[in-house]
């Protein structure tokens, strides 16, 4: 049995299992979707997934700045 069978034509979740909503941007550290974004991604319409998958790459420098650590200490 071919598996091409139970493929579809749908946009995939950009989830990547690492769930953690960043506090001060609120959207997700793992695929910088908001929170309203991934609750309603299953009742999304084609168009409108592939709309948000095309902005996530524009979230990502959102989160690369880092609160502190030994870097953030040594700076002051």
């Amino acid at each position: 049995m071919k598996d091409d069978v139970w493929q579809r034509d749908e946009v995939q979740s950009p989830c990547v299992n690492l769930c953690t909503i960043h506090p001060a941007e609120r959207i997700c550290v793992g695929c910088y979707r908001t929170i309203d974004e991934i609750s309603s991604w299953s009742r999304l319409t084609h168009e409108a997934r592939s709309a948000i998958m095309a902005e996530l790459p524009a979230r990502a420098p959102r989160l690369a700045k880092r609160r502190g650590g030994r870097m953030g200490r040594l700076q002051d």
